[in-house]
């Protein structure tokens, strides 16, 4: 009697993009019990919003796969865990990364969980990242790797997920969504808020944090205009100020308390670099600590070259990493995320 051998039944996150869309396409074929899964989240009044058109995409997808659909509905979840945190934070001046608290509590917690109390093995996304022996990698596609957006997960999780285009490059993604037919093969990527779209993030702050106008200075103390409100700039931003200079600033400190916006020219910039850099809320994937006698790599935001490094100190969730180069825009709240070559290792916030 023939050995009949269960397929591993795999719930992929379908956003209605091609990279999602190529992900449960390549399981498929691949011989996975494929499960398309929209994700439904928070979405603001008043501000336009393509979710029922991404939904819909999502459903032709699955259509033309021929896969079961379903939509999960984290409204609550992503309110508490992305918006409330994002505003929170804004509030006490820093500069947060929505993307990865979604990542965090909605895809790879609420979501995950859920798909196995359905049954599933595995779940999937279109995440450019390659997973191999436990390790997170970065992608074969260098300029849309997105390892800096999954330094929170762990070994509980990763046990479970597939990330099918981390081996593909952009353009082979969308060759093998041509392949395949798929209605959203020449759909341009999304560039905004996960799950809320591109709009102003000042029009949205706004809502949240009541403008208080304070003052603009220079470096050495100088009045040289007038800010609509120290939460809705960050470090290094040069754009929106408003300066009649004549030569461009950019941010460098911001003094919460006393309401006021610090800013430097291009050649004076550099004297607020910093070379060494506090990170907390630290989680390193393989959980255990990286050694303080290597040399590793690190990037400050998402797509920074990456950058030679040190860890220096090491004490519970915060550590301290230096830099071989002093870094620009070192932004509070961001993330700062480390790798040994390709490997992410972890990573943590900045404080």
């Amino acid at each position: 009697m023939k050995k009949i051998v269960k397929k591993l039944k795999v719930f992929v996150a379908m956003s209605g993009g091609v990279d999602s869309s190529v992900s449960a396409a390549l399981l498929k074929k691949q011989g996975y019990d494929v499960y398309g899964v929209f994700i439904k989240g928070w979405y603001p009044q008043g501000i336009p919003c393509d979710w029922r058109n991404d939904r819909r995409d999502a459903m032709r997808v699955a259509a033309k796969l021929d896969i079961p659909f379903y939509t999960f509905d984290f409204e609550k979840e992503y309110k508490k865990w992305v918006i409330d945190y994002m505003i929170r934070e804004y509030k006490a001046g820093r500069t947060p990364n929505p993307d990865i608290m979604c990542n965090k509590h909605v895809k790879f917690d609420a979501f995950l969980k859920k798909a196995l109390k359905m049954g599933a093995d595995m779940i999937a996304t279109g995440h450019y990242v390659k997973i191999q022996n436990s390790k997170l990698k970065i992608s074969k596609d260098k300029n849309k790797d997105q390892s800096y957006f999954l330094w929170t997960l762990k070994q509980e999780q990763l046990k479970h997920c597939l990330f099918p285009v981390g081996g593909y490059e952009k353009t082979e993604v969308r060759k093998v969504a041509e392949k395949f037919s798929l209605p959203v093969a020449k759909k341009p990527d999304s560039q905004g808020l996960c799950f809320v779209g591109e709009f102003k993030l000042e029009d949205f702050l706004k809502k949240y944090i009541k403008p208080k106008p304070g003052k603009i200075i220079d470096e050495k103390g100088k009045v040289l205009g007038e800010h609509k409100g120290i939460h809705y700039y960050t470090i290094g931003q040069r754009q929106g100020l408003n300066l009649a200079a004549g030569i461009p600033y950019y941010i460098v400190e911001k003094d919460v308390k006393k309401n006021i916006l610090v800013v430097a020219s291009g050649k004076n910039e550099k004297d607020f670099y910093r070379k060494e850099v506090k990170i907390s809320d630290v989680n390193w994937i393989l959980e255990k600590q990286p050694s303080v006698s290597k040399k590793y790599l690190a990037r400050i935001r998402y797509r920074q070259p990456l950058q030679k490094c040190r860890i220096i100190k090491i004490s519970g969730s915060k550590i301290k990493v230096s830099f071989v180069q002093p870094q620009r825009a070192v932004a509070p709240g961001q993330s700062l995320v480390l790798y040994d070559k390709n490997e992410l290792l972890g990573g943590g916030i900045i404080v």
